[in-house]
């Protein structure tokens, strides 16, 4: 284990998927932890830097999640600022989980590297999570996902799977100057695992493909917050064409075993009745 897990390791985005689930892994190995948001204690706010020390003090090193996403404009400075800062108060361990096919994030990603960092990066594909815990599953449990996009493969990625291997680059040696991209085993269309989770949950849940327009009108009718609403738009009409349409060995190189299927986590999550109508 590396010198900087017997000091707090500090967990931006520590209540969100990837993050609980770091926290509680790292908890249960007797690391202590810190989490970095706005209700943590200290409190940490990305929109004020005044907050930064506070939250960094004692800290052995830090897992940088950006709230909503690093594709948002603005997130690449963030994170290369909040970066630059914590290498000049001698946090050195910094590592970021990124997202691929996002050019906010290569940026990001790039800024981290220039910060003068020990860093490692973690740049992943979209999350099976986000059919469960995220704005897919109002959708579903009403039995019908409505989305602008077609049959693009998309290779989900287990939130448990980035969790674990974030303990792992955080905790062991031989990560320093590594990105790692995470996938998961196969590609899907977004109507495979719909329909794969309609399976597993024994219901009728159907996909139907709409336009752009459709799309950008039914977000907006949902009053989101404009970051999030912006960030489901660039998603839908940028990312998801094709450019992610490839599997990588990034979870086999970090952990030495095959990422989870996606058929897993829907039996998994099925069971909590998380999509019981």
């Amino acid at each position: 284990m590396v010198d900087t897990a017997r000091k707090p390791i500090l967990i931006l985005g520590g209540t969100g998927k990837t993050g609980c689930r770091l926290a509680d892994r790292l908890t249960a190995q007797g690391v202590p932890v810190r989490i970095g948001s706005r209700s943590g204690t200290p409190p940490l706010d990305w929109e004020n830097d005044a907050t930064w020390e506070p939250a960094l003090d004692g800290i052995g090193a830090v897992y940088i999640s950006y709230y909503p996403d690093l594709a948002v404009p603005g997130a690449a400075e963030a994170v290369g600022a909040f970066s630059r800062f914590a290498v000049e108060r001698g946090v050195k361990r910094l590592v970021l989980l990124s997202g691929r096919g996002e050019t906010e994030a290569q940026r990001a990603e790039e800024m981290l590297k220039a910060s003068g960092a020990d860093w490692t990066i973690l740049r992943c594909a979209w999350f099976s999570q986000n059919f469960s815990e995220s704005f897919l599953l109002d959708p579903l449990l009403v039995g019908e996902v409505a989305l602008p996009v077609g049959t693009v493969g998309e290779p989900f990625v287990d939130a448990d799977d980035i969790a674990d291997a974030a303990v792992t680059v955080l905790t062991k040696q031989g990560h320093v100057g590594q990105l790692y991209e995470l996938t998961g085993p196969r590609l899907l269309s977004f109507a495979d695992a719909v329909t794969e989770i309609g399976k597993a949950a024994g219901r009728d849940i159907r996909f139907k493909r709409i336009s752009h327009a459709e799309f950008t009108a039914a977000v907006a009718a949902h009053d989101l917050p404009a970051e999030f609403a912006w960030l489901l738009n660039e998603l839908f009409t940028e990312v998801l064409d094709g450019r992610n349409e490839a599997l990588t060995d990034g979870v086999e190189r970090v952990l030495g075993r095959a990422p989870k299927d996606f058929s897993t986590y829907a039996t998994k999550t099925a069971a909590t009745g998380v999509w019981s109508d």
